[in-house]
């Protein structure tokens, strides 16, 4: 049925939710699954004008994309866990300095993906304009299915 799954997942529990769906149905396809989690860009609002001196951001920055690294880290250990105890191999991923939709969108493409899993909270109206969408953003934009997992 499906060859080649992308599951995105962020280690929620929404994530965890399609993270488990997306497994199950790999497994009775018998095709590759990756597992995904894509990390936001550092990025660092200090003024350089208006009388705050300047400061150096490096080693904020840095601390922040260490501990970026290492959350990934274990969402993806986390997730192998899994796969492996479904008795199937999963390849695992992590994407950083991406905003989550084009990087989930973006590695779809380079592998190949023939189905994008992922978790939404499933907001409608004005809580998802206020508070935006991934999974809207994945799903208008995705040239392969989107299955969403609430």
């Amino acid at each position: 049925m499906f060859n080649n799954i992308l599951i995105a997942t962020d280690g929620s529990e929404l994530g965890d939710k399609a993270l488990a769906a997306a497994l199950n149905l790999g497994k009775g396809s018998g095709g590759k699954v990756t597992v995904l989690t894509v990390t936001d860009p550092v990025t660092t609002m200090v003024g350089g004008t208006g009388g705050f001196g300047q400061i150096d951001a490096g080693p904020l920055i840095t601390q922040l994309e260490d501990g970026y690294r290492e959350r990934a880290g274990k969402v993806l250990a986390a997730a192998q866990e899994q796969a492996q105890a479904l008795g199937m191999a999963a390849e695992t991923l992590h994407l950083p300095d991406h905003l989550a939709a084009d990087g989930i969108i973006e590695t779809a493409e380079q592998q190949g993906s023939d189905l994008i899993v992922m978790g939404s909270h499933g907001r409608r109206g004005l809580g998802r304009l206020l508070l935006g969408s991934q999974a809207a953003e994945v799903l208008a934009r995705a040239k392969v299915p989107v299955l969403v997992v609430k």
